[in-house]
């Protein structure tokens, strides 16, 4: 791990609080990889000149997977403290802040329909995502688990969305656990 230029956070800054979830499921749109595509150039642009990775990540990036139509994004910096380095690029570049905790950052669009998730080259969570991702790219019976997961739990109010997505947790794990095991195998 790169030595920080200073302490994280150590509490949860969420801006504008707990907001319900106010957007369904949609089936899969091919137009996703397309505004990934988009943001990904924005993004590129923005943060010129930095050791940045960028990947698409979340049920948008899986081709046939329904999804609430958010495209998540993953970006990662050489230090998450540093925050000089690519937030005011990222707000400069139209995005907003959504989230500061220790080790993840979050912006997004006005319109809330593009999530930018900020971590650092080495962290956890960035297998975690590319794991996931490439799990419910490969594996019909994940994905259809998965799927029909995020639809059953869509019948319900949320008033919060991180409620929601923490209600997913236990098949998200599970299915980390197989695609762990399987590359393990390989």
């Amino acid at each position: 791990m790169p030595a920080r230029r200073r302490p994280d956070v150590t509490s949860l800054e969420l801006v504008g609080g707990p907001e319900p979830v106010t957007v369904g499921i949609h089936d899969h749109d091919p137009s996703w990889p397309a505004a990934f595509a988009d943001h990904r150039d924005r993004i590129r642009l923005a943060l010129a000149g930095r050791h940045v990775d960028i990947a698409h990540i979340g049920s948008t990036s899986v081709p046939g997977l329904a999804a609430k139509p958010i495209i998540d994004i993953l970006v990662t910096v050489d230090d998450i403290t540093a925050e000089e380095d690519y937030l005011d690029a990222l707000l400069g570049a139209g995005y907003e802040l959504r989230v500061r905790e220790a080790g993840h950052r979050m912006v997004r669009t006005p319109e809330r329909d593009v999530h930018v998730h900020v971590y650092e080259h080495d962290a956890r969570a960035v297998d975690d995502y590319l794991l996931l991702r490439d799990r419910l790219r490969t594996d019909a019976t994940d994905r259809a688990l998965y799927e029909r997961t995020k639809r059953e739990l869509m019948q319900r109010g949320w008033d919060d969305m991180n409620t929601y997505a923490d209600a997913k947790t236990a098949v998200i794990e599970a299915i980390k656990e197989r695609a762990r095991a399987e590359r393990g195998r390989s």
